[in-house]
Order: structure tokens, then sequence, then C-alpha cells
């Protein structure tokens, strides 16, 4: 029989996520509260938008996709996070009230770099990041929509933190290495992330996230993770794994596509009444308290 090799980390992902099991717990357990504190704001569960870019408008209705997420961020009181835009695409997305965080690619184009934190922290963001995971492409760096990338040291990266006072967050961490760096450099929060694969044989997120949790111990340092999260049983492997909270992606793309606005909050409400229903049958009353003790890897 032929042995075909599998690159794909989107399906690497999905495997490792589904071969992690779940025990049960009932007795003296209560009915869990998904609440919780990210970066000194209260929002409602532990659940992400995802920093998607150059979404049009579905079904020739009059706002982008990425303004109807947008406003059902608001409306579920969850942190946002917008992608790679310009600026007059962010100022509409700000209109639609979320707390919103927007990611700056990694342009070759410092200024523009600069230039669209800065407008980011005028018009009102939450925080400010860096997706370092879109530097290098098959060509060498990378090309996004026409826009050439470069590589980001270190002390570029302090720069960024330096420049704002808002928290600034970095988005495809896979190591405990990286994760290590951008704590050193002040960075409030990371996004555990293999952006849906762009590495062949890329490790699953959930997979590092012990190592980086442990690496990251007393720093101060949020962790987020995405990659496949679809449903609340992956959010909750997610937060017993080390992370502080999880970004859902593609997999609300067929409810927003559908339904819009609605279809977002409908899609995101029941992630998260899946992830208090196995917080209360483990055994967790609230989302800090989740660790590994229920888990059969």
């Amino acid at each position: 029989m032929e042995y075909n090799r599998l690159s794909d980390a989107n399906i690497i992902t999905a495997r490792y996520m589904d071969s992690i099991l779940i025990k049960q717990r009932l007795i003296d357990s209560v009915l869990a509260d998904t609440g919780i504190e990210f970066l000194g704001e209260k929002f409602d569960m532990p659940i992400m938008m995802p920093a998607f870019s150059h979404l049009g408008c579905f079904d020739n209705r009059e706002k982008t996709g990425l303004e109807e997420y947008s406003e059902a961020a608001k409306k579920l009181n969850i942190l946002n996070f917008v992608g790679m835009m310009e600026n007059d695409m962010f100022s509409r997305i700000m209109a639609a009230g979320a707390k919103t965080v927007r990611i700056v690619k990694p342009y070759a184009d410092n200024a523009k770099v600069r230039d669209q934190m800065q407008f980011a922290e005028v018009f009102g963001a939450f925080a400010i990041g860096m997706d370092i995971d879109h530097i290098f492409g098959e060509n060498g760096l990378d090309v996004v929509i026409g826009e050439e990338m470069a590589v980001q040291t270190a002390d570029m990266l302090h720069s960024y933190v330096e420049s704002t006072k808002l928290p600034f967050i970095v988005k495809g961490v896979l190591s405990a290495e990286d994760a290590v760096k951008c704590a050193d450099i002040g960075v409030k929060a990371i996004i555990v992330s293999h952006h849906h694969g762009r590495l062949p044989y890329a490790a699953p997120p959930m997979m590092v996230l012990p190592e980086i949790k442990e690496a990251l111990l007393g720093r101060n340092v949020k962790i987020i993770v995405d990659c496949g999260i679809a449903s609340g049983a992956d959010v909750y492997k997610a937060l017993a794994l080390g992370a502080d909270a999880a970004a859902v992606g593609r997999s609300m793309l067929p409810s927003l596509e559908e339904e819009g606005t609605d279809g977002v909050v409908s899609f995101v409400e029941r992630v998260n009444k899946d992830l208090r229903f196995i917080m209360s049958c483990t055994g967790y009353a609230k989302v800090s308290d989740i660790d590994d003790k229920c888990l059969i890897k």
C-alpha cells in the first residue's frame, strides 16, 4: 500500500484536538460562570473574534462581513479582532462599538505600520498588535494583496510596544522561545497560532500551549489560542491546556455569510453554552479555575 504523507497543519491540528478526551466530575459541581477579565476589562466569555481581513459584503448586504461580526462582538460583549485593512475601514469597524484589537501586518513600509497603529490608538482601539506569521512566503518575504512584508526583530517589536499606551499583542506565536521574547519586550498578550496552516507540519497550537504557559509563568502575559476552534469543547480544552481565551475563526464563516450579525451571535452563544455545560460537568465554577486535571491526552 502506498503511503501518502500529510503536511496539512489544519488536519493535524483537528486530529490532535479530537484525541484529547474529557473526564466527568459531577458531585459537588455547580452551574459554571463563563465570564472573564482580560487586560483590565470584563467580558462575558473567553471566546474572541478572529482577526479577519478583506471580507466583503455577503449576499449584497449593506455592511461588510468585518462590520457584521464586529457588531456581533458588541452584542456578545466579547473582544473583537480585525486584521489587514486600510484606516478608513478600521474607522467603520470602530463605529460598531465593540472593544477592538487591530492586528497590523509586518509591512516593509514601516511608516505604514506605525501610521496604522497610531490611527488605531487615536480611534479608541482596545489594543494593537502585529501578525508575525505573515513575514515569510514561498518566494521569500511574503506579499499580501500587493503589499510586501518585512522581517521583524525583537528590537523592532519593542519599539512598537514603546510607541503606544495601548496593550500590544503578537499574533503567530508557536514556540516557547518566541513567547519568552514577547514577554521580554513588554507584550501584554500573544495569540498562539499557525494561521490556518501556513507552515507545513506546524504543531497544533494546543500541543505547544503547556510549554508556552510554563515558560510564561509569572510574566503577566495573556495567552489566546486559535486554529480549529469550533465548539465549546475546543475552547474548554484550550483553557485547560493553558490559554486564557480562544478565538473562533473559519468555523463562524457559514453563520456570518448566511445570517450576518445575528448568525454570528447565535453561533458564539452556542459555543459558549457548550463550554458552560462542560465546565459544569467537570467541576469548574469559573474560567480561571480550569486546569488539565479532567483531560486525558
